[in-house]
């Protein structure tokens, strides 16, 4: 059975937050709504947009669209918009996905087998990655290698690793257990929602698991420079606890990398065989980037040049978050305690401090 009779209950309520998705909501509408072998419901959260995202939801006539409650005190945008979206759905299972995300054929009812099959409370996909522009192609490699480094997927889905962690581009939950931890509402003070709720979920003995599901779907998350910088200086210090450490751990790789490949290519050029161990500090290199399962050219691109820009992105997110507020899509968020993290309406009024003498910029 696909989509849902009117008044029947559906066995997947998927909830779609969106603000200013207008470039990328019809696809993600489209991929939803052709979805087969499970009865769904979809509800469009358009969070205050100032483009065609509500008109764009509208238009699909399985899509219902509301809007969420104003903010209150403390709540980020996306987990006030969840939450309304969780309110209204109706089934058993609930599948929070963003608008910029896109899912394969089938694909909705192979991770609600999976979830069942596993018996997982939570199920959580990291997408296929599609990177575009040169700065995409550049640090988004690095940046998931390292989140792969930093939360494996098999030690998260060990109850007793200590590690938790979850993507929230795909959120499989049930609605048992995610009213039991209660919820998004649990965390809305949290800018890193995702990780958080998977905490949570673990914390009150349920089952996550999470993985690279490539084979159910792809988003791009960034389209442009700006967007990349503004969106990983809100999150890299809080993914990585260490910034700086690991700051100085890429700009040190990255010398080595040049450096070696300077060696390799003069050994190479006087046919000395010296070169062959300096080639495999790239090799080495290069199978620590491709876990991020990106393309070899852009692995490639990434040790060239993303190791710097993200060394640069580490520390004008470390400094952003010292100086207490972050922005992201026209809102701000002072950072802290969870209690401290006001959102506002309005840009910062205070910019985030750009860190001098360090800004790396990519031509898109």
């Amino acid at each position: 059975m696909d989509g849902s009779l009117p008044g029947a209950i559906p066995e997947l309520s998927i909830i779609v937050p969106a603000r200013n998705e207008e470039a990328s909501l019809g696809d993600c509408l489209a991929s939803l709504t052709a979805q087969t072998g499970v009865a769904f419901e979809i509800t469009v959260v358009d969070d205050g947009s100032a483009d065609r995202t509500r008109e764009i939801a509208q238009s699909f006539a399985k899509v219902r669209v509301i809007s969420p409650e104003p903010l209150l005190d403390g709540w980020t945008g996306k987990n006030n918009a969840v939450v309304a979206g969780a309110k209204e759905a109706r089934a058993p299972w609930l599948l929070f996905t963003d608008a910029d995300t896109v899912h394969l054929p089938g694909s909705l009812a192979r991770a609600l087998a999976e979830a069942k099959r596993e018996g997982a409370d939570l199920l959580s996909y990291s997408p296929e990655q599609v990177a575009v522009t040169f700065a995409e192609r550049a640090v988004m490699p690095v940046v998931f290698a390292e989140l792969a480094a930093k939360y494996p997927p098999q030690k998260v889905r060990e109850q007793n690793s200590g590690i938790a962690a979850a993507n929230g581009q795909y959120i499989l939950a049930s609605r048992a257990a995610y009213d039991a931890v209660g919820g998004h509402a649990a965390v809305a003070t949290e800018i890193l929602e995702d990780v958080a709720l998977a905490r949570l979920f673990r914390n009150k003995g349920k089952h996550v698991n999470f993985r690279y599901g490539g084979d159910a779907v792809r988003t791009r998350m960034y389209r442009n420079w700006p967007q990349l910088r503004d969106g990983w200086t809100k999150n890299l210090a809080l993914l990585f606890p260490h910034p700086e450490r690991l700051a100085v751990q890429s700009l040190f790789l990255w010398f080595v990398a040049w450096s070696a490949l300077g060696v390799a290519m003069s050994g190479a050029t006087s046919q000395h065989f010296a070169w062959i161990p300096f080639a495999g500090i790239w090799l080495l290199l290069y199978r620590r980037i491709r876990v991020a399962h990106f393309s070899p050219a852009n692995n490639l691109i990434a040790i060239a040049v993303g190791l710097p820009t993200f060394a640069y992105l580490l520390l004008r997110s470390k400094k952003a978050h010292a100086n207490g507020q972050v922005s992201w899509k026209g809102r701000a968020y002072r950072t802290g305690p969870p209690s401290e993290n006001v959102p506002a309406a309005m840009p910062a009024e205070k910019p985030i401090p750009r860190i001098e003498n360090q800004k790396l910029r990519t031509e898109n």
